[in-house]
């Protein structure tokens, strides 16, 4: 039923226009019954226009009514389902783990001295200079597949994505982390471009707090979507609706891992 309902988003603009050339074709038809209505005089030929004008008022009726249960699912059903996406996963409770820090015992150095008769210098030479100590690596966003597209329109601050990363596979939902803000901030979103969206690019969400600094931007569900290679893109906006900076990055949608079973002792 989602799919449904975002397959009919997709293809909305479509849809208004055949509904339109539908009501122009059966206003037309309605039109003609009535003016070959008032031009006869036999009463067989009166009843069958009266017919053809009342089966072009009942087309018009029925195309009205999916006129609006498009614009419904446009402007409601769509966004609704989304909502409670988001909100479904922004209630998990995540645990913030407690860490005592260890309190040095009260040790009077005066009345206890050290004693450094069993200690042994070095005859090293480097033994009294100072090493250098390798910057530890950064931790990885997740799993990243090789040789991804290049991604493009990162180069500015007001837009970033470090999560998820180019190249990145996405199973769970996964947070947004990284900047979006510009001056006469209005607004970023979040888009997607991929197998489920038939191409183009669709709006997943809207955002009005800008975020300055490295922090979280929203979530990502990549339940709702098709398995497959995707695009997905931040954009900021102003108050004029004019798109100040973007970032596209590129990731891969996979069903989730299995966990495995464990195995009861024989």
């Amino acid at each position: 039923m989602t799919t449904i309902v975002f397959f009919i988003e997709q293809i909305a603009v479509g849809l208004y226009i055949l509904i339109g050339l539908g009501i122009f074709w059966m206003l037309r038809r309605w039109a003609q019954a009535g003016y070959n209505l008032r031009s006869t005089q036999f009463e067989y030929e009166r009843d069958m226009y009266r017919y053809k004008r009342a089966n072009a008022i009942t087309s018009l009726i029925l195309l009205v009514q999916a006129a609006l249960i498009v614009v419904g699912i446009q402007t409601v059903v769509a966004p609704t389902i989304r909502a409670n996406a988001v909100d479904s996963a922004d209630n998990t409770v995540a645990i913030e783990p407690k860490f005592e820090t260890p309190v040095a015992p009260d040790v009077n150095f005066a009345q206890s001295p050290i004693d450094s008769s069993g200690v042994v210098l070095s005859d090293d030479p480097n033994a009294n200079k100072i090493q250098s100590t390798d910057v530890p690596t950064p931790t990885p966003v997740g799993t990243i597949l090789p040789n991804p597209p290049a991604a493009q329109g990162c180069d500015s601050p007001q837009a970033q994505l470090q999560i998820p990363g180019n190249g990145q596979l996405v199973f769970n939902p996964t947070r947004i982390i990284g900047t979006a803000f510009t001056d006469n901030f209005s607004a970023y979103r979040f888009e997607l471009n991929g197998p489920s969206t038939k191409g183009e690019f669709a709006v997943l969400g809207e955002y009005t707090v800008p975020v300055t600094e490295t922090g979280d931007l929203g979530q990502f569900v990549p339940s709702f979507y098709d398995p497959g290679a995707y695009q997905f893109r931040l954009t900021v906006f102003d108050i004029t609706n004019a798109l100040k900076a973007a970032c596209m990055v590129n990731i891969t949608i996979s069903l989730p891992v299995p966990t495995a079973t464990p195995i009861a002792p024989q």
